[in-house]
């Protein structure tokens, strides 16, 4: 690690990074609505966005910077198993192929903003509604902490910040300065600012990622020497390596599964689904976005640059940014840095957006004040997305990164607990909104204890997400156990509850809203606010 700050580096970045601010505050004026008060502006960027400004946003929700720093440091770290996140991507396209458009038709007939609208309107059930609307705020805020924790990692290694003894304040603010200019311009351009933003993001991500899978191994003596000192290390170490242990198959398989599974129940993926202005754009963005894939793949490959080259981090998150300022020239280390630093503003953005029309419309709307205006709406949902993001701030400045990271495993696990409701919704409505009620809570419950239960050399609780499946021995990811108990319960209750003939709610929806399309008749006209997506 190179002593000092590195002024060259810091330049580049912070040339990016006020580009970006100036974008996102000129976003408010991009795609200028004729009525900004409404969530439909503000939070889904007026649901105008075509298949490329989808796709970049996208890409820029779900490819983030810890994404970029985190996949190369688990295969730093721990050798083929941190590949889990490369087949994960891969599966999940064709999964959202199959209920991605469907969602985005029933949401615009009947102007549903948040997954939790349309549970509501499907089941007929407000506390269905806020069980989903909860997770989602519950699972999306250690995972804006990450993006912070990104941008973290980037200032340590240039530098900025001092050392471990400097005042707490001066170290950390940039880093607050960082969080200051997110949340200004979030709460002025909503969804319009990380769309602009995700075109230099992706732009600088995919630069940086040719350059490095080019220019390190040349001055590392080509990929044969890279694969070799990577093995003797993981050799030496005891670990998996260049493939996956015998012992943890079961773990790589299901955490690959049940993460492909929870990508698209976070909230942050629906908010931009549903700003795409047509179902089309939708399937066709399914068919693209695996080439995000591609450059993940070739991502994770500077796990393993990081060990030839080297590179000695006490901290597995430091590993890549190290590895640029090692391997890079001062101004090409300032652009990777920059990269990683953007790809942090877009899904903070994003999830903070997502979180706060949750809050807005499943807590605010349906419990507090039912006869809230379009204009109280957006004013209430900017707010809450303030208050979000000071919260994932807090919990980076006085938590442990590591602490951080399994909290955000620990989102993925609730996460997934509200896959039956919104997908299964989609596509039947056999289940009883209170056996999905009770299979919700029996996941939600045995997901937290068994987590709970996981010690790491740094935690007694909460250490990963990983435990023997019951009844079966195998070590495997337990958000994907959790899933099976919560169908199982699911399933039963919806035959006990039927069989009792218990009241069941109104579905508000029809077959033909799920297959609908912009210029359909009914999915352009506008509806009352105070009753667009309410249950009868």
């Amino acid at each position: 690690m190179k002593d000092g700050v590195n002024g060259v580096a810091l330049g580049v970045f912070v040339f990016f990074f006020l580009a970006v601010t100036v974008l996102g505050f000129l976003a408010s004026r991009w795609r200028k609505a004729e009525n900004e008060h409404s969530l439909d502006e503000w939070g889904l960027g007026g649901r105008s966005f075509g298949t490329w400004i989808t796709w970049f946003l996208l890409g820029g929700d779900l490819y983030t910077a810890y994404t970029f720093v985190a996949v190369p440091a688990a295969i730093y770290a721990a050798g083929a198993s941190g590949f889990f996140a490369v087949p994960y991507t891969i599966l999940v396209y064709p999964l959202i192929f199959t209920f991605l458009p469907r969602l985005w038709s029933v949401s615009h007939r009947h102007g549903y903003v948040t997954t939790s609208d349309f549970v509501r309107g499907r089941f007929g059930s407000k506390g269905l509604s806020l069980a989903v609307a909860v997770t989602g705020i519950l699972a999306t805020m250690p995972y804006i902490a990450l993006q912070l924790v990104g941008i973290q990692a980037v200032l340590d290694v240039m530098g900025v910040g001092g050392g471990e003894d400097t005042n707490w304040f001066v170290k950390d603010l940039p880093l607050l300065i960082a969080f200051g200019v997110l949340a200004a311009y979030t709460y002025s351009s909503g969804l319009r600012a990380p769309a602009m933003i995700a075109f230099v993001k992706d732009t600088l991500i995919y630069i940086v990622i040719a350059v490095a899978i080019i220019y390190i191994p040349i001055k590392l003596g080509g990929f044969d020497e890279i694969f070799a000192k990577a093995g003797e290390k993981y050799t030496a170490a005891g670990a998996g390596g260049l493939v996956p242990a015998p012992a943890g198959q079961w773990t790589y398989a299901t955490l690959a599964l049940g993460s492909a599974l929870a990508l698209f129940m976070y909230p942050h993926s629906i908010t931009a689904t549903l700003s795409s202005k047509s179902r089309e754009v939708i399937r066709r963005n399914t068919t693209i976005l695996p080439l995000y894939s591609l450059m993940l793949g070739l991502l994770a490959l500077l796990g393993f640059m990081a060990i030839a080259s080297g590179v000695k981090v006490t901290n597995g998150q430091l590993a890549i940014p190290q590895l640029f300022e090692d391997m890079f020239p001062d101004w090409f280390a300032g652009v990777a840095f920059a990269a990683i630093g953007i790809g942090a503003l877009v899904p903070a953005a994003i999830m903070s957006i997502a979180a706060a029309n949750l809050f807005t419309r499943n807590i605010y709307k349906d419990f507090i004040k039912p006869d809230a205006t379009p204009e109280q709406e957006t004013k209430v949902s900017k707010l809450v997305s303030l208050l979000v993001k000071v919260g994932a701030l807090v919990f980076v400045l006085t938590m442990d990164k590591t602490v951080a990271i399994n909290f955000q495993l620990l989102g993925g696990i609730w996460i997934l607990q509200t896959f039956p409701a919104l997908v299964g919704g989609l596509f039947t409505r056999w289940f009883h909104r209170w056996a999905l009620l009770a299979g919700w809570a029996v996941g939600m419950v045995y997901g937290t204890l068994a987590a709970y239960g996981v010690a790491s050399p740094t935690q007694k609780h909460f250490g990963g997400s990983a435990k023997e499946i019951p009844g079966i021995g195998e070590i495997g990811y337990i958000g994907l156990t959790a899933f099976v108990l919560n169908v199982v319960v699911t399933v039963v209750l919806t035959f006990v509850l039927k069989a009792v003939k218990a009241p069941d709610g109104i579905d508000e929806t029809t077959a033909a809203d799920y297959t609908a399309d912009a210029g359909d008749p009914g999915v352009e006209v506008e509806l009352p606010p105070a009753t667009a997506g309410t249950s009868h």
